[in-house]
């Protein structure tokens, strides 16, 4: 049997954050004139969810090896968690949950040569595909454009590779490009802490987690709340060096891969017949693929793409 990484603190903090959320009144509980701290109490979150206290109590310690998934049903809707908090539940038991051999490393994927060519053809949306670390390992051109801050930002590697983490946390410039900058970082952290609970073997990850912690206090803040988010929609604007401030609304989906590796497609687009649609347009324009190079840069990555393999764990 392998050992299981050390997850119980992840899991006490988020049980004890969404526990201190709700009140007695929300969940159909009398109050108490006598509480001490914001929140349900343990032993009421154990009446709602039909346990004992002192199982409840043991299971927000961290012990959650062992513990079924019905019992896990139950926790999960006395602390009325959404869809993605309660996947993120899961994940933390299956992780905590001895292996029958070593846990493998997640294999990375490189991005498919057809996946480059669909990113190519899309021209009126910005288009790009990233890894559950945020990493950006595809592009095309619009989005390069769109995003030309955070490329050209010190944040990204000398490869290329631009991750919107990094880029948030660690460079200032980000809060001008950004005006909506903290609804932005919260979504940025609360989908970190989502790939964390997926894959807690992921050094790379643990690493990138460790360095936006050390360096970055909003971070850590952040990151201690325990938000989670899965789906990645919504609506985002950008104050753009070359166009302006401009609204977009984006849609994610998750590409197929081998193994456990996540390629997330992004797209970015206008409300049709408003400026911002014409201000994108002006941003594709000038930002074309010169098609006299098009054949070329459909068979040899150039420098100005992001790398087309991700690093290895």
């Amino acid at each position: 049997m392998a050992n299981p990484p050390d997850n119980r603190a992840d899991i006490r903090d988020f049980l004890a954050s969404r526990r201190a959320k709700l009140t007695p009144d929300q969940v159909g509980l009398p109050i108490s004139a006598r509480r001490r701290v914001p929140g349900l109490r343990r032993e009421e979150v154990a009446v709602l969810a039909g346990v004992s206290t002192e199982w409840y109590t043991r299971l927000e310690k961290g012990h959650i090896a062992g513990v079924s998934d019905e019992v896990l049903a139950a926790v999960a809707h006395a602390l009325r968690l959404n869809e993605e908090e309660r996947t993120y539940l899961f994940d933390l038991s299956r992780a905590a949950r001895p292996a029958p051999r070593r846990a493998p490393r997640r294999r990375e994927a490189a991005l498919a040569p057809a996946v480059h060519w669909m990113l190519d053809t899309i021209t009126l949306s910005a288009a790009f595909v990233r890894n559950g670390r945020l990493d950006v390992i595809g592009t095309n051109a619009l989005a390069r454009a769109l995003h030309a801050p955070m490329f050209a930002s010190p944040t990204t590697s000398e490869h290329g590779r631009a991750n919107f983490a990094r880029y948030h946390f660690l460079d200032p410039a980000s809060r001008d490009f950004f005006p909506d900058w903290d609804d932005g970082a919260a979504a940025t952290v609360a989908l970190l802490r989502a790939e964390a609970g997926r894959e807690p073997h992921d050094r790379v990850l643990r690493e990138l987690v460790g360095e936006l912690s050390t360096l970055s206090a909003g971070f850590r803040t952040l990151w201690a709340s325990h938000d989670i988010r899965i789906r990645h929609e919504g609506t985002k604007r950008l104050q753009h060096p070359e166009v302006g401030s401009i609204e977009l609304t984006y849609q994610s989906l998750d590409l197929p891969t081998t193994g456990r590796a996540v390629h997330d497609l992004s797209l970015y687009t206008a409300e049709p017949g408003t400026p911002h649609e014409e201000r994108l347009r002006l941003l594709a324009s000038l930002h074309a693929p010169d098609p006299r190079t098009a054949a070329t840069d459909q068979q040899v990555p150039t420098a100005s793409r992001p790398e087309h393999t991700e690093r290895g764990q």
